[in-house]
């Protein structure tokens, strides 16, 4: 696999914690469960079988949080891309009121399990913005608002003028916060999650990468380029935007798109409090959204949308220096530290899909951009459904492997669509 441009370290491995050790797989091993995938999901997964006094092993193909989970933006959002009107019309009945539950509380999750294991990672919940450009998504913030104060969500309508002094720009109309919602450190987060795992007695194995999956006398055995395996009664699968063909066709659900980020160097104290002055982080209704916030030193980020094909050079981060700059104006003579990307996965409804295309075989995928919160929930909830076997542990339905049409074509196909949603995002630009 090719890894991003490396430009300069990335912010987040710059700043991290210290990694764990997570020696490879040195010798044959036998475990209750074996989890495939050093991310949130698989490591809150590994976290809470084992804390429940499962035997679990859990192998990372590169390190802990070598993938989106160690390369996104650091914002812990609740909820889905839905709302809960459109996730209840799609679940009819309690299988939508308990995703719409289950998708409120996944930032409690977070910051619940930050605090119980005393993990050593930069945060702050101070809300999440959601701003809008248009009259039209004025109106959809506006809706959302609406629909989770009527399920007792800390959220609220900003006009105008509050949302300008809220985020330190005039680019927008309005918007709305979510206080559920916060920041932190999110290779940290993925170093610390490791390590509460380990105490709890899981294994883990780093530059260990899963080969092949086969089913015989009532074991998975999970085959390595170490050499040696895992022998397990289950496996769970968390790959998400960075699954190869471990498992036939499952790559071909999603479509893997880079996210782009970069950050300044610590802004001076007069620019710093201008900017998301109240600590909250916040990202727009844009189909192409732009996403920003500051970290704990006082970095000013900025993300989005970038090219499907990995990084060769500064010029391709251009797009997001240009409206970091005419968003906030008092950043005009500060340049842009750091830079670098990670992959999301995206699937065809742009909800996460849990399969079980054999028993005992648990897969995990699609993030869709909110992986921090969705994905430490989700692995809570694939353990509970491990441990029990019902399917009311899961917020999901366990559905079949279905690879989306022309996969093939996947660079055209998302072409035209970021040419669309650019003609449709009206207002200020992100290319």
């Amino acid at each position: 696999m090719t890894e991003p441009f490396p430009l300069e370290p990335a912010l987040w491995a710059s700043t991290a914690v210290e990694a764990p050790r997570t020696p490879k797989l040195a010798e044959p091993a036998k475990a209750d469960v074996c989890v495939i995938g050093g991310g949130y999901a698989g490591l809150s997964t590994a976290l809470h079988l084992a804390e429940a006094g499962v035997d679990v092993v859990l192998l990372e193909a590169r390190e802990i949080g070598f993938g989106g989970s160690g390369r996104n933006g650091g914002q812990v959002i609740p909820g889905l891309k839905y709302d809960p009107d459109e996730i209840e019309a799609k679940f009819p009945g309690e299988a939508g009121a308990r995703l719409v539950d289950f998708a409120g509380r996944t930032a409690d999750s977070v910051f619940d399990l930050i605090s119980k294991h005393k993990m050593d990672v930069p945060l702050q919940r101070s809300g999440w913005i959601q701003a809008a450009h248009t009259h039209a998504s004025l109106k959809l913030v506006a809706s959302r608002v609406e629909q989770w104060q009527k399920r007792g969500a800390d959220v609220a309508m900003l006009d105008k003028a509050a949302t300008d002094r809220a985020l330190g720009t005039s680019s927008y109309l309005g918007s709305w916060v979510d206080r559920r919602g916060g920041a932190l450190q999110p290779l940290s987060y993925a170093r610390e999650l490791a390590r509460a795992a380990q105490r709890a007695g899981a294994r883990i194995h780093g530059a260990t990468r899963a080969t092949a999956l086969e089913r015989r006398d009532w074991k998975w055995h999970v085959s390595t380029d170490q050499g040696v395996g895992v022998a397990a009664d289950k496996v769970v699968l968390c790959t998400n935007a960075y699954t190869d063909e471990l498992v036939p066709k499952l790559a071909r659900t999603i479509i893997a798109v880079n996210s782009f980020q970069l950050a300044t160097a610590p802004l001076s104290d007069n620019v710093r409090t201008s900017i998301l002055p109240g600590g909250e982080v916040s990202s727009d209704a844009r189909k192409l959204l732009l996403y920003f916030r500051l970290d704990h030193a006082g970095r000013m980020l900025m993300g989005g949308r970038g090219a499907l094909r990995e990084p060769s050079a500064a010029a391709d981060w251009s797009h997001l220096e240009r409206v970091a700059r005419r968003m906030f104006p008092q950043l005009a003579d500060t340049p842009f530290a750091y830079r670098w990307c990670g992959r999301v996965a995206i699937t065809r409804d742009f909800l996460p899909h849990l399969h079980e295309p054999s028993p005992g075989l648990l897969i995990d995928i699609g993030c869709q951009g909110r992986g921090v919160a969705l994905q430490t929930a989700m692995g809570k909830a694939m353990a509970d459904y491990l441990r029990s076997g019902g399917a009311r542990a899961l917020p999901l339905p366990l559905t079949r492997i279905s690879a989306i049409p022309f996969h093939s074509l996947r660079k055209a196909y998302v072409a035209a669509t970021v040419a669309w949603y650019r003609l449709s995002d009206a207002g200020l630009a992100a290319g």
